[in-house]
């Protein structure tokens, strides 16, 4: 059985990962949607390919006409107005786990400041398209530096956080 990896969470399954279970159908093939446990102690949501016989077996042969269907997947990132299904297709994009609000973020300020330097603006400019405009297309940042612990790691680690 093949399985996709969805989303990475620290939260425990909602039920315990017992009660309910969620399937899918995309396009021809059957999902069972599932909350793996990982090494760190959390969890990451995944479609795990599943046999249509063995779910006709658990829940009878009605229950097939009761899991939601889809003609297939799509990448639609959107972090405003996210939509999980896009016409009839599943957006395998998933939204972030975080909404910003107004308030002190002097940590963020000092960071984007010490990579950018005088290209702050431009810095903070980038990180708002980034957020609001998730398909425009932006030129690749390069962050080059010969010497050691400048910030260019903890700046592409902010920046997978977001």
């Amino acid at each position: 059985m093949s399985a996709i990896e969805q989303q990475d969470s620290h939260r425990p399954p909602s039920d315990g990962g017992m009660a309910k279970e969620e399937f899918i159908r995309v396009g021809t093939t059957l999902y069972k949607i599932v909350e793996q446990p990982r090494l760190n102690g959390g969890y990451v949501k995944k479609r795990i390919a599943w046999n249509n016989e063995t779910l006709r077996q658990d829940y009878g042969k009605d229950y097939i006409g009761s899991v939601p269907k889809y003609d297939g997947f799509c990448t639609v990132p959107e972090h405003i107005g996210y939509h999980p299904v896009v016409g009839k297709f599943l957006n395998l994009y998933e939204p972030i786990d975080h909404q910003p609000k107004e308030g002190d973020f002097s940590h963020i300020q000092s960071l984007v400041g010490h990579i950018f330097g005088e290209q702050y603006e431009l810095g903070m400019d980038y990180l708002q398209l980034l957020y609001l405009y998730p398909i425009q297309k932006l030129p690749i940042l390069l962050l080059v530096s010969e010497e050691r612990n400048t910030g260019k790691s903890t700046f592409l680690n902010f920046l997978k956080l977001l």
